[in-house]
């Protein structure tokens, strides 16, 4: 699959990714990338975050492709039993939080967790670090064989934002034109 043979829905974490961000930088990059706008991103409420994952995945005219950062993961995570079938060809994720850790954000709604097991209805692949203070590495690794999703070790790599050194993040350009290449 090439991008424009798709809907790229970029679906942000807890406080929006900022204009240096690689989700940001992929939305301008990619000519049928497009940003769910969620109406709190500094109170995120589970069911109103899935709910525009929902509508925006049944909006799309093209078939969709998912690519969620963080707490965004979550959230379409969540929102999978709930999107129409056979719409949505795969979904790129990275950075998964760990929502059921004691002492998770306290401004985001509790209902994140716990974290879905339910195997996902598309392919899918989980990028995840041996450094992320938001997630242990093999909490990450489970959840991804729980989903279904391959799972790829990003190594030393924090949070996989603008704050570990990943804005432009050319690796993961790369590796999700690999991703939709096998779609």
């Amino acid at each position: 699959m090439k991008t424009s043979d798709c809907d790229i829905l970029i679906v942000p974490g807890y406080q929006d990714s900022g204009v240096d961000h690689w989700q940001s930088r992929w939305e301008r990059q990619l000519s049928t990338a497009r940003r769910v706008k969620q109406e709190s991103w500094v109170s995120p409420n589970r069911d109103e975050w899935v709910r525009k994952i929902v509508e925006d995945v049944t909006a799309a005219e093209l078939p969709v492709v998912l690519v969620g950062h963080s707490l965004g993961v979550l959230a379409i995570a969540h929102a999978a039993p709930l999107l129409p079938r056979n719409k949505v060809q795969g979904a790129f994720l990275v950075g998964l939080p760990d929502a059921e850790r004691p002492g998770f954000v306290p401004e985001i709604d509790k209902s994140f967790a716990p974290i879905p097991r339910d195997p996902l209805p598309f392919p899918s692949v989980l990028v995840a670090s041996r450094t992320d203070p938001n997630c242990d590495y093999d909490k990450a690794e489970d959840i991804a064989y729980s989903w279904g999703s391959a799972i790829v070790d990003a190594g030393d790599a924090g949070h996989i934002n603008t704050a570990s050194g990943h804005g432009p993040w050319p690796e993961g350009l790369m590796r999700f034109a690999g991703f939709l290449k096998h779609l």
